[in-house]
């Protein structure tokens, strides 16, 4: 398991307040992790919180912007300061822009996505690697969030698309450079998840030859147990990437 077996494990989950960020704190809970739930709104983030304290774990509410250093900066203070180390890092916030044609979209909802999926995710796996490497026991695990859409877009997508494809980028050389530290470092590729942006999947969305179909979807707890899965191997060991959907989602072939 990352960290060392026996000892008290904490799990930081970035995007906490709902959908899988919330999904994969309370399956990280419910296997004996101890949760930094952070995101931009407190309220949220709370009633995460309770209902990890629900199952017995410790939780920590950790308002935070991932797109700001200063903000980010802040949580891994605060994280040293109350744990003193950290196992795990779930960096799951993200962001998409409106569903426009490439050539309408505004330069700020680019600049705005960019900013979560990209540099917020470098900066937390930058956080965490300063802390994993210099606790004891050293090293730790950093699960990214891709996407389906790290490797196959959907139309109208150019900004959401073209950061997810770059997180591929970003879990391939931490997990080079984390080798050293023993931090190891993978990344899960979700579809279709049963969150508040994926109710659109169901009724229908438009796909590649223009027609509008709905897709399957699959329960959030599916994918917090694949977090879990992925947590919870010895840092010898890593998945390096996965990608878990609804069996029915179209992906492999043509529809």
């Amino acid at each position: 398991m990352s960290g060392t077996a026996g000892a008290r494990r904490i799990a930081l989950v970035t995007g906490a307040g709902s959908g899988i960020g919330r999904a994969s704190a309370l399956a990280l809970a419910g296997a004996g992790f101890d949760i930094v739930a952070a995101g931009r709104r407190r309220e949220p983030l709370e009633e995460t919180a309770q209902a990890v304290r629900a199952l017995g774990r410790e939780a920590l509410v950790a308002p935070c912007d991932v797109s700001q250093p200063a903000d980010v900066d802040a949580l891994f203070a605060e994280i040293a300061r109350v744990y003193g180390r950290l196992d795990v890092l779930f960096n799951n916030a993200g962001a998409g822009a409106p569903p426009v044609l490439l050539e309408d979209l505004a330069f700020e909802d680019w600049r705005r996505v960019v900013g979560v999926n990209l540099d917020g995710m470098f900066l937390c796996m930058q956080g965490a690697f300063r802390m994993m490497k210099a606790q004891e026991p050293r090293g730790g695990r950093i699960i990214n969030n891709g996407s389906i859409s790290a490797h196959t877009p959907r139309p109208n997508s150019i900004a959401y698309t073209a950061t997810k494809h770059a997180v591929t980028g970003l879990t391939k050389s931490a997990a080079l450079d984390g080798r050293k530290y023993d931090i190891a470092v993978g990344q899960i590729d979700i579809g279709n998840a049963e969150s508040q942006m994926a109710e659109k999947m169901k009724a229908g969305i438009l796909q590649p030859d223009g027609s509008v179909r709905p897709e399957a979807t699959m329960p959030l707890d599916h994918v917090g147990q694949a977090v879990v899965a992925m947590a919870n191997l010895p840092l010898e060991t890593n998945v390096l990437f996965m990608t878990i959907k609804a069996t029915k989602m179209p992906f492999e072939g043509r529809g």
